[in-house]
């Protein structure tokens, strides 16, 4: 058989049963969690050994039934930590918002105050 066949049937395989789940979270769910992203610097550390991961992956010329088992194992952290880190950056932007505002409206304890939560939360992704 064909690797190339092989490939087309795993992939076919892999997609058939992604179907009869994707419609049931519990389902899904129990399949696999993935690392934690409890933090937002889990979640950039987790982000950025998962993408190389992915990356070396994705560099092959071909990817295997085993690689594409990889891949999706690898999407469960991805996908916890990018979710994290759009909740903290969400929650970020509110902050920024109200520094924003004091600046403007002359409230400079609240620029302090609330300049140094900002800075906290985003600290992780200006390393």
């Amino acid at each position: 058989m064909s690797t190339s066949f092989r490939l087309f049937t795993a992939i076919i395989a892999l997609s058939l049963s992604a179907v009869s789940w994707a419609d049931d979270p519990a389902a899904r769910t129990a399949h696999s969690k993935g690392e934690p992203a409890e933090t937002l610097q889990q979640a950039v550390t987790n982000l950025s050994e998962y993408n190389g991961k992915l990356e070396a992956l994705l560099a092959k010329a071909e990817l295997t039934a085993m690689d594409m088992h990889e891949v999706h194992m690898l999407t469960y952290t991805l996908e916890n930590a990018l979710e994290k880190i759009q909740a903290d950056l969400g929650e970020a932007a509110v902050v920024l918002e109200e520094v924003h505002v004091a600046s403007e409206t002359g409230q400079p304890e609240v620029v302090q105050e609330k300049g140094q939560t900002y800075l906290q939360a985003t600290r992780a992704l200006a390393q």
